[in-house]
């Protein structure tokens, strides 16, 4: 059977457009959206968790462990975050790769840092140049996600511990009252109340990571807008579907994304702000009484 697609003189008007979107590489395009979706799914809970490990340890009656959990914040949140997403997956990678040529290849003469240059074993190197595609894209993927986790940790950590501090003390001095000791009263009173403090601050961060993950871009990660730029611009190729530069409009289906994004995100955090708040001796507990009173 003749396929229209295979030959761009038969093809014209809707019939040329609906090919031209079907490409392998508009596939990728469409396939790059549930990357962005993925890393935002994946990266949130692990930053929770680091952010809450984080104000813990910046919590806690022992010292360095105090010090760890503050300069933790300080320093991610001092460095610029571009800094950070372009080094900390170099470094993990490094990591890794040093860990593994110890392990494999104890016997190796050379030092592993010859000048600017990072040299491991073959068979260290992560991955492997052997390793299937998928292997590649996800090892990158992963490097990413940690990234990502590590750099709104910090900032995570620095929300939940305000939220803690925020919880009244009076509430906690009750339950001591009642001879719970400090970690059921940590675990009993303070992080269920916790919550209803924190959730401004980390609905501010769970948009600023959505407006992040284009720098997925620089980490070498193909996502959408590395294939709004590849695909936007014009094409010579008479195979590839010539245009003029498409850049506008293809970045303009990004702004509608990212949009649709954050007021879906508005109306969940606004939805948890209302529910967590019932019962709360805050502004928005006090507001719900007197509507229900």
């Amino acid at each position: 059977m003749f396929d229209f697609c295979t030959d761009p003189d038969a093809i014209e008007g809707m019939t040329w457009l609906a090919c031209y979107l079907t490409t392998g590489k508009h596939m990728a395009f469409y396939t790059s959206f549930g990357t962005v979706l993925l890393l935002l799914a994946i990266t949130a809970p692990i930053a929770l968790l680091f952010g809450f490990f984080g104000a813990v340890a910046a919590r806690s009656q022992i010292a360095p462990l105090r010090w760890l959990g503050k300069g933790y914040t300080a320093m991610v949140r001092g460095v610029p975050d571009i800094a950070f997403f372009l080094f900390v997956p170099i470094a993990m990678d490094q990591g890794f790769e040093w860990l593994r040529h110890k392990t494999k290849c104890p016997d190796w003469e050379f030092p592993v840092r010859q000048g600017s240059d990072f040299v491991v074993c073959d068979i260290a190197k992560l991955p492997q140049s052997s390793s299937a595609q998928w292997v590649h894209e996800a090892y990158g993927f992963t490097l990413a996600v940690l990234a990502f986790a590590v750099v709104f940790g910090a900032f995570a950590a620095n929300v939940l511990y305000g939220a803690m501090n925020a919880v009244p003390r009076g509430q906690v001095e009750t339950a001591e009252a009642y001879g719970m000791s400090r970690q059921q009263t940590f675990w009993r009173i303070v992080v269920p109340q916790m919550w209803v403090y924190a959730l401004p601050g980390l609905s501010n961060l769970w948009q600023i990571l959505i407006k992040a993950t284009p720098l997925l871009f620089l980490l070498g990660v193909e996502d959408i807008v590395y294939w709004a730029r590849e695909l936007g611009g014009s094409k010579t190729s008479t195979y590839a579907y010539p245009h003029p530069d498409w850049r506008l409009y293809y970045f303009t289906a990004l702004l509608v994304f990212y949009l649709t994004l954050t007021s879906l995100s508005e109306r969940f955090f606004s939805g948890m702000t209302t529910r967590l708040s019932r019962g709360q001796a805050t502004m928005g507990g006090d507001a719900q009484r007197k509507a229900e009173a």
